[in-house]
Order: C-alpha cells, then sequence, then structure tokens
C-alpha cells in the first residue's frame, strides 16, 4: 500500500525568504519522511470544517484576524497549530513578566498601566468607577527604578510603540497618544551585553548575539560558557511555560544577570537578510527537522486544553465478553448443522 502523505500548511504575509526556504527543505525530505509542505489557500470556514493539515505553521495571523479564527477551528479539529492560537491571543507583556518571574528567570520590574482612551459608550464618571483617579504616578514610576525607564505596548512586536522615557514630562506625552493601547512600564536595564535565543519545537534553541541598537545578529555568539547554557536555559523554559514552538526571547545583560525583556515572539524575525546566512539556514533546517517531528507525531494544540479533551472524539467501545459459564466451549460449532439428505432441518 502507498504511504499516504502527511501535510504542513503555512500562512504568511509579505516575508519572501524563509516561506518558500522551509517548503523546500520539507519537500526535499519528502521521499524518505512522506511529509509535504505548501501554502494554504482559504476563503469563507463552515464550523467544524475538516482541515487536510496535520500541521499549520502561522506567520501572519496577528494581522489577519479571519486566519486565527480559522486556526481555532484547525486546532479542534486535531491539527498541531504552530504557535497556538488561543496562547498567542492570550499572552501579554505584563502577564508574561509576572509568570516567568515565578519561573525563577530575571525580569525588570514592570507595571501595567491603566488605558488612556476608551471605547465609545465608556463614561468615565460611570463605566470607570473601579479605577483609582488620579494616578499616583511617581509611585508607579518609583516602583519601576525611576527614570529612564521603558514605555511599551503590552501587546505590541517588532520594537513599534515602544519608547525609553528620561522624565515625568515625556512619559506623559507619550502615555497621552497611546490611544487604546493597554501600556506597562518597565526598569531600563543598561546592558553590557544583549542577546536573542530562537527556540524551535520547545526542545531546539540557537543563542545570538544580537545588537538592537544596529539590528545586527553576530554570526557567533561570543558569550562564555556558563553564559551560553543559561541563556539556552531560560530560553526554553520560557517556551515550555508558554507552549511556544517557534518563538524568540531577548535578554539584557547587566552585572553577568541575563534579564529577559522580550520573550513573547510567536511569529519571530525569521529573514536571512536581518539574521545573515548561517542563523537563516539553522532555522530553515531546524524548523524542518521539528514540524516533520511533529507532523509525523500524535501532538495536537487541542490536548492542553478542557475542551480538546470533551471535545475529542469517542473512542470505538470494546465489544464486553460473556461470562465464562455463557461462553461456548472453543470446540463447540456455532453454526447448525446442516441436515443430511432426505431429513429435513427440525422446526
Amino acid at each position: 500500500m502507498a504511504q499516504q502523505t502527511v501535510r504542513i500548511g503555512l500562512f504568511v504575509g509579505r516575508e519572501w525568504s524563509f516561506p518558500p526556504a522551509f517548503i523546500e527543505e520539507v519537500n526535499r525530505r519528502s521521499p524518505q519522511t512522506g511529509v509535504t509542505a505548501e501554502y494554504m489557500k482559504i476563503g469563507g470556514t463552515m464550523m467544524n470544517e475538516p482541515v487536510p493539515y496535520r500541521v499549520i505553521v502561522d506567520r501572519i495571523s496577528h494581522e489577519v484576524p479571519y486566519y486565527r479564527s480559522y486556526l481555532k477551528n484547525a486546532a479542534l479539529q486535531g491539527v498541531k497549530v504552530v504557535n497556538d492560537p488561543f496562547m498567542w491571543t492570550a499572552d501579554d507583556k505584563f502577564f508574561g513578566a509576572s509568570l516567568i518571574t515565578k519561573l525563577g528567570i530575571p525580569s525588570p520590574r514592570t507595571v501595567v498601566l491603566p488605558n488612556k482612551d476608551y471605547v465609545p459608550g465608556i463614561k468615565h464618571d460611570e463605566s470607570l468607577r473601579n479605577l483609582e483617579f488620579p494616578l499616583d504616578w511617581q509611585r508607579l514610576v518609583d516602583s519601576v527604578g525611576g527614570f529612564p525607564l521603558v514605555l511599551k505596548d503590552a501587546h505590541g512586536g517588532g520594537w513599534r510603540d515602544v519608547y525609553v522615557v528620561h522624565s515625568m514630562e515625556e512619559l506623559w506625552e507619550h502615555y497621552n497618544h497611546s490611544g487604546l493601547l493597554t501600556m506597562v512600564i518597565q526598569e531600563f536595564i543598561e546592558w553590557e551585553g544583549y542577546a536573542r535565543c530562537m527556540c524551535i519545537g520547545q526542545e531546539a534553541v540557537r543563542v545570538m548575539n544580537y545588537d538592537p541598537k544596529r539590528r545586527y545578529y553576530h554570526p557567533e555568539h561570543g558569550f562564555h560558557e556558563a553564559m551560553a547554557k543559561q541563556l539556552h536555559d531560560y530560553t526554553l523554559a520560557i517556551c515550555k511555560a508558554f507552549g511556544y514552538d517557534m518563538n524568540t526571547a531577548e535578554f539584557a545583560i547587566r552585572g553577568g544577570i541575563p534579564y529577559a525583556i522580550d520573550f513573547m515572539n510567536p511569529a519571530p524575525d525569521m529573514d536571512v537578510n536581518s539574521l545573515g546566512r548561517v542563523h537563516f539556514d539553522w532555522i530553515v533546517q531546524t524548523m524542518a527537522d521539528q514540524m516533520i517531528r511533529l507532523a509525523l507525531g500524535s501532538e495536537g494544540t487541542h490536548q492542553q486544553y478542557a475542551w480538546g479533551a470533551l471535545a475529542a472524539p469517542p473512542k470505538k467501545a470494546t465489544p464486553a465478553k460473556a461470562p465464562a459459564a455463557a461462553r461456548a466451549p472453543s470446540h463447540a460449532k456455532t453454526s447448525p448443522e446442516p441436515a443430511p439428505k432426505g431429513r429435513k432441518k427440525p422446526v
């Protein structure tokens, strides 16, 4: 019998280098693995619509909400979605900082702020009765160590809406233009070294020396062995905690301590022009390794959730065996013996 092909689907945006390289690498191995990869095409989805992919790699649903809804249905149908669309929808930088601190991973002191603006229908004197006003801004600033500090969007990425502020007036200026965004203020780490670590499949980690000012990845990380191991272990712990199979964690190193300052990047930078050829080739190869492993395995995104067990396809019941006394002996015939010719079967 011919081996059934197992399919990996990709949702992508404008990026041009990683997706075709990944598809080519997976398909190059297809004669040995039976796994293929391809771009997906969808357009209007029925509830509980079957999904013809074992794994879906999502690079763009944070900007295309319809894809996110499709991916949640795909998870319900048993697909392994990379990354988990439910966790991706729920995570934020404030929760993340609290979580990893409980895991023993150093993180800058962080405070989440009330929103500056609200959707229509919110009346400040009626709808916000649980909110203190005015805010004690000095207390909040002091709680993260004073100025300078970082003000950023709790749900943002790609270094958008990130500000290093040096005074109360500068803080208020940027906060007053934040609109509906939920902002956090965070302790500013004056770093002596900086690392961006790629984790794939919650197994493989690549430690990279990154210069955020120049947006440059050094070909070799150059960290001493103990630091490299600590960065590796922290990154792996973070990705396992969030359940992310494709993520980068950034660490600002001060006084020999790596502080995790940006570690929820479920659609991480995988462009050859920014990564450089050495890192890019590792990512393509490792993504192919890990996604093929997932495609050939039984893991599904739904297994992490209570609804996943409740909505799982029912297992076929095993027929109950009759009591020993009621079973026919092994030598007994279970069908009537044909009557000899000339004799009628008993009525």
